[in-house]
Formats: structure tokens, C-alpha cells, sequence
């Protein structure tokens, strides 16, 4: 009988650790190998990227091509009419490198031109909310430093959906759907992005032949076919057709430019984002807000943890609002801004009982988008960010070309005094965001896409890591808060996998809560990429909240 009862138990025991190992509150396996890993929010891109890497070109290859991808098969999102900025990290020399490609306002945009005619705020879309788009420059300048194979052969997936199509997928319809009103505006967004007169339906076949024939250009001519040659005059061209001021200056005299990463150390980790005129500095604010204090032993989905998460934020986002812009035009005080005496200073501001629902700007000392993750075989890593801003940009198409331009100068203020004020060959606020963390063997490229959101986004997700001890997968897919815009306030989007009564005891604290799905993309769509360098594995995880996938890879099985 006992020899029954210890077997008996020992079964138990089995069970109880095969259910708990079994028992996750994330959906998705991270996805892990020898060989390198391409993480986008499009499966097709995803799998071009890998395919670039099986090949034997390197992450930033992968990136390259998984982007130029992404631009046809999420065309509200991204682009070569969009901006650009990355993050890699060279496993060979652990050295990290940031790159600025974001583009400058045309020479003859300023406040007065536009006051001239009447415009006191800045455009949302149209012409002069245009500035020079940078994506194109900044992976050339990245493929010199970074790439393997040659240029034109990592555009062969892109040309081959946009000249043979793809089916639609439903987030990407859902999106589609939401911009028509925006494409049916003018008759080249209608001709290209609205076939039978509306969005593609779920699941239909989508080709755009202009644009497979400028990335063909591209790949054939470089980046002088879009900055010099005939792409630079259909933007002109079509610029003019709408009143715009873009002239071929403003495009041949753009470069983009390598910038040094900003950084905190955060519980031993260090975290890296790229410098102004980004908003990375946000995020690590946050965290260094956060490090003030013990994270809540009750989760990350706690009232406590929630509350104080969401007033560090407000406090970084006041700073960011009153402070950011290019820094070549105004003093930015980052080093202030990131100080450790700094973060003591606001996290005492923090009130745990109550929200604060206007938080100024501190004085510190002074001194749409999408997100793509690629790691190689080697472990060289590159942490990728572009956008057109808004879905569709400024929703104008470039004549012939296939491709909308973006509308980041929305983000101007034209408050002559605001250092974000719009002035010639000037660049804009930008919300996109690459990131990267790491310590001792791991190194983690990371970003999680989605305006003002990002920030809160990134700090959220490295706290979920350090704090509580997640994976990557665990980490991007734990209930999020998001803001309710582009301003300061007490207005918080959250997802509904946020137990109840947290949701109604931040209520009682002054939250004003928006209660979304429970995998909303509001809150962004994440990726992340892992290299160990003492195992010499990768690992990576995709968002749940985007039509996408981590993919390995391919072996040779030949």
C-alpha cells in the first residue's frame, strides 16, 4: 500500500509540473535558433527577410528587404515616402550604431508661407504637412556600412508582391477600411489604393504596378533614382500640383545622419533609444521614474504598478512635449533629462492615491508605423522603425510612382517660440522609436510602433523583462495602457485583460479609462529579436496585435 501511495503521488507530482509548464498567460512561443530571425507585423515581410538571411546576407540586409516589404503590403503604414531611424548592433565589436533618417521641411515651407495663406495650425495631411522623406537615404547609408548582398537584390520579394500581388490581411484591412475617406480625396489615391472605388476586401488580391516599377528603379539605380533622378521629379512634379513647395534641392541635399544612442542603466540592465528629435528620451524618463521605487509585487497588471506606471508617464511626456525638437535648431536638455536626480525630483510628484491629470513640464538641468526586428546568424541585430505617420501619410500619391507621401510635418507647432516650431530645412518631432537593451551575453533589440504611444510602450515592455522576470513574448503581450492622444491627461486607453477591479480602483484614483479589446493595436504592434552571445542562440517574438510572425531562418536542407 505504500509503495501504491508514493507511486501515486509521484504521478501527481508529474502532473502538477507537466500542467504548470503547460499553464502561460502569453499566447505565442518564442521562436528560437542557431540561425538568424526576421520579426515584422506582416507575415509575407517576415519571410522575405528570412529568405534575405538564408541567402547569406546579414540583419541589416534583412531588415532592408523585410521593410521594403512591408512598404507594399502595409502601404498606410510605411514606405519609401516615409521616414526612417535604426538601432544595430555589431556582434563583433559589440559596438552600437543609430541612424537619423528623417527628413527636413522643404526650403520654402515656413509659417509665414503658410500664414499667408491663411493657416494658423499645422496640416494633419495634405502637401504641407510633406516633409522630404528619408527611408531611401538611410537604408543606403545602412546597407554601405552593414549589408552583404548586393543592393539590388534585396528588393526582389518587394517587386515581386507589388507586381503579383498578395492577399490582404485583416488587421491591414481594418486599417485600409478606416483611411478611405482620407484616398478618396484625390484621383491618384483612388486610382492606386482604392480599386473598385474602396479598400481591398479581407483577403483580396492587391497589386501595385507603379510601384513595382519604382522599386525596380531603386534596386537598378539606387538611392539617386529617388533623391536625383525620376522618382525626385514626380515628387516635385506632383508637390507642385497641389501647391506644394518641395523642389528638387530639398531632395538632393538631404542625407541622413549617424547619431550616438542615448542610454540609462535601468536595475542593471542598460537601455538604449536614439536621441532627438525622437521621443526615446520619454522612455527612459519613465524608467528611470519607475526605478525610484520597487515594482509591485502583485504584477504588472496591478492597481498599484498600473497607477504608478501610468502618472511616470505622464511625467516624461510633459517633458517631452515641452522639450523635443531637432536638435540642430534647439538646445534639447537630455542629459538633465535623464538624470537619476532628475527621476527623484518627479517621481515625488507622484501621488498613490491620485491621478494627476495636468502635470507640468519639470525644469531639468541643462548641458502609423511600423517596427521590425532582424538578428543574423552571427548575432549582429538590427532594431528598425519606419513610418508615413498618420495611415496613408499625407494621403498624397506620387504621380506614376505608386507610393504616398508621408505627413510628418504635422507634427510642427507653428509657435515661432515652441523649439518645435517649423522652420525651413528643419526636421519635425518624431514619435517612431528603435530600441535595444542589454546585459552581460543577452542583447535585445526591441520596439513596439503607434505614435505618442511608443514611449509608454517601450517602458512598459522593458519593465516586464527586468521587473518581473518575463520573456520577450510574455513581455509584449501583457495587457497594456496607452494614452487617449497627443496630449497629457487623465484619458488612458486600456485593454480589457485588466481584471476588473483594477480597472474600477484606478477609476477611484481619477483614471479616465477608454476599456478596449483585449489585444487592441491601439496599443502598438511589438517585435523583439534576442542574441546570447555565451550560447550563441536567437531567440524572437511578434505582437499578437499584428498580422504578423517571428520566422527563422530557412536551413539548406540540400
Amino acid at each position: 500500500m505504500l509503495r501504491w501511495i508514493a507511486a501515486f503521488s509521484f504521478l501527481i507530482a508529474g502532473m502538477t509540473l507537466e500542467i504548470t509548464a503547460q499553464d502561460r498567460s502569453y499566447g505565442r512561443s518564442v521562436v528560437t535558433t542557431e540561425r538568424g530571425i526576421v520579426a515584422t507585423s506582416h507575415y509575407l515581410a517576415s519571410q522575405a527577410g528570412a529568405q534575405v538571411l538564408a541567402k547569406g546576407g546579414s540583419a541589416m540586409d534583412a531588415a532592408i528587404a523585410a521593410n521594403a516589404a512591408l512598404g507594399v503590403t502595409e502601404p498606410m503604414m510605411n514606405g519609401i515616402g516615409g521616414d526612417l531611424f535604426l538601432i544595430y548592433w555589431d556582434a563583433k565589436t559589440g559596438k552600437l550604431y543609430g541612424l537619423n533618417a528623417s527628413g527636413w521641411a522643404p526650403a520654402k515651407l515656413s509659417i509665414d508661407f503658410l500664414a499667408k495663406q491663411g493657416i494658423t495650425t499645422m496640416p494633419r495631411e495634405g502637401i504641407h504637412s510633406v516633409t522630404v522623406p528619408g527611408v531611401v537615404d538611410g537604408w543606403s547609408k545602412a546597407h554601405q556600412r552593414f549589408g552583404r548582398l548586393p543592393w539590388k537584390d534585396l528588393f526582389t520579394p518587394a517587386i515581386y508582391y507589388a507586381e503579383h500581388g498578395y492577399s490582404v490581411p485583416e488587421i491591414i484591412h481594418a486599417y485600409w477600411a478606416e483611411e478611405e475617406p482620407k484616398m478618396r480625396k484625390t484621383d491618384e489615391a483612388r486610382r492606386v489604393f482604392l480599386p473598385n472605388g474602396k479598400a481591398p476586401d479581407l483577403g483580396a488580391k492587391f497589386v501595385n504596378p507603379d510601384l513595382a516599377q519604382t522599386l525596380k528603379l531603386l534596386a537598378e539605380q539606387g538611392r539617386d533614382a529617388f533623391y536625383k533622378g525620376g522618382i525626385a521629379e514626380a515628387i516635385v512634379t506632383t508637390s507642385a500640383s497641389f501647391g506644394g513647395t518641395m523642389q528638387l534641392e530639398d531632395l538632393k541635399d538631404f542625407s541622413a545622419e549617424w547619431v550616438e544612442p542615448i542610454s540609462i542603466d535601468y536595475r542593471g540592465w542598460k537601455v538604449y533609444e536614439l536621441p532627438p528629435n525622437v521621443q526615446g528620451m520619454a522612455a527612459l524618463e519613465m524608467l528611470n521614474i519607475l526605478e525610484t521605487s520597487q515594482p509591485d509585487p502583485n504584477g504588472p497588471s496591478s492597481t498599484a504598478e498600473l497607477h504608478k506606471r501610468i502618472e511616470a508617464m505622464k511625467l516624461a511626456y510633459a517633458d517631452l512635449y515641452r522639450y523635443n525638437a531637432d536638435p540642430r535648431f534647439a538646445k534639447v536638455p537630455v542629459k538633465g533629462l535623464l538624470s537619476k536626480e532628475y527621476a527623484t525630483q518627479r517621481a515625488a510628484l507622484i501621488d498613490p492615491a491620485r491621478a494627476n491629470c495636468n502635470p507640468g513640464a519639470g525644469t531639468p538641468a541643462t548641458s502609423d508605423t511600423t517596427y521590425l526586428a532582424a538578428v543574423d546568424k552571427e548575432g549582429n541585430i538590427a532594431s528598425l522603425i519606419q513610418s508615413n505617420y498618420s495611415g496613408f501619410g499625407s494621403g498624397i500619391v506620387v504621380k506614376g510612382m505608386g507610393f504616398v507621401l508621408q505627413n510628418r510635418g504635422a507634427l510642427f507647432r507653428l509657435d515661432a517660440q515652441h523649439p518645435n516650431a517649423l522652420q525651413p530645412r528643419k526636421r519635425p518631432f518624431h514619435t517612431i522609436i528603435p530600441a535595444f537593451m542589454e546585459r552581460g551575453d543577452v542583447h535585445i533589440g526591441f520596439g513596439i510602433m503607434g505614435g505618442a504611444n511608443q514611449p509608454l510602450a517601450h517602458a512598459q515592455f522593458v519593465s516586464n523583462l527586468v521587473d518581473y522576470g518575463m520573456n520577450i513574448q510574455g513581455a509584449l503581450e501583457t495587457p497594456r495602457f496607452t494614452v487617449a492622444g497627443n496630449s497629457v491627461t487623465c484619458d488612458i486607453v486600456i485593454e480589457s485583460r485588466v481584471p476588473p477591479d483594477v480597472l474600477q480602483a484606478l477609476r477611484e484614483k481619477g483614471h479616465v479609462l477608454r476599456v478596449r479589446k483585449e489585444y487592441t493595436s491601439l496599443m502598438g504592434r511589438g517585435q523583439a529579436v534576442v542574441h546570447n552571445s555565451a550560447t550563441g542562440t536567437n531567440s524572437a517574438a511578434s505582437d499578437p496585435r499584428a498580422d504578423g510572425v517571428a520566422e527563422p531562418e530557412p536551413a539548406p536542407y540540400h
